[in-house]
């Protein structure tokens, strides 16, 4: 007897681009959301986190999600209505991946997969076969190995190494709470707690410091104004960066600049 499923109104899997304003919705099919390339930002039901290439989120059914790109990004979406059944699926193992919204990191062969299904898609974006077999294999992969990052995370060490870098590329740019506990799959309360406990500060004062520091470095190294080393270092203005430099190094940027010339 030949079932007959239900076709979808949208393509089973497609590679998009989020537009950097914050966007929300919600659907009622289970979504997959995996980074290819860039940085895309995800609250889903509160939840926030940053999406890089190699890992991604699922998005259950009916729960409210924001999204928004982060410069230029590339996304792998899988979507999967709650009512296909596809004999290629294994229904215990589809209701414990979709079991809650969750954030998860691929391992380097799921990663390896994901290149080369994706780059068979970029080639031949309408084959709707394709479309269907790519979210088909993925999520047997998936169903395999998925892990929610929700364990152990009271025992959690956060990488500061990748925090460091991150802020050092993004220094000119508002950084929020949100994008760093993004970078190692925590919510923002508890990143907040974890990096302090680990820090001894918090990370809206780390980051601080990492503006000043290199806002000294500016002073000492180059012939940029005080307004350009404000600017090159992140500060809203000059006069924020005056009053924040004068609290950390005891004097104002330029009486720093006459002792160090």
């Amino acid at each position: 007897m030949e079932i007959k499923l239900k076709q979808p109104s949208f393509k089973p899997s497609e590679i998009v681009a989020l537009p950097q304003q914050m966007d929300h919705h919600n659907h009622g099919y289970n979504q997959v959301v995996i980074g290819l390339s860039g940085q895309t930002e995800f609250d889903i039901e509160g939840y926030g986190n940053l999406v890089c290439s190699g890992q991604g989120c699922l998005v259950t059914a009916d729960s409210e999600h924001a999204f928004s790109g982060i410069g230029k990004n590339e996304i792998l979406v899988l979507n999967v209505p709650i009512d296909q059944v596809q004999p290629s699926y294994s229904l215990e193992r589809m209701e414990r991946l979709f079991d809650q919204s969750s954030y998860f990191h691929l391992d380097s062969q799921a990663q390896n997969l994901i290149q080369a299904l994706t780059a068979e898609m970029t080639a031949h974006p309408d084959d709707l076969l394709l479309s269907r077999a790519c979210t088909d294999t993925l999520l047997c992969v998936l169903q395999r190995h998925f892990k929610p990052l929700n364990d152990e995370r009271q025992s959690y060490r956060l990488n500061i190494d990748i925090i460091d870098q991150y802020i050092l590329q993004h220094l000119t740019r508002k950084i929020a709470v949100t994008q760093l506990a993004g970078l190692v799959f925590l919510g923002e309360s508890q990143f907040h707690h974890l990096f302090k406990e680990q820090t001894g500060v918090t990370p809206h004062q780390y980051v601080l410091k990492k503006r000043l520091e290199m806002a000294k470095q500016l002073i000492e190294e180059s012939q940029l104004s005080l307004a350009q080393v404000a600017q090159s270092s992140g500060f809203a203005s000059q006069s924020s960066f005056t009053q924040a430099f004068s609290r950390l190094y005891g004097m104002p940027p330029a009486r720093y600049r006459k002792i160090h010339s």
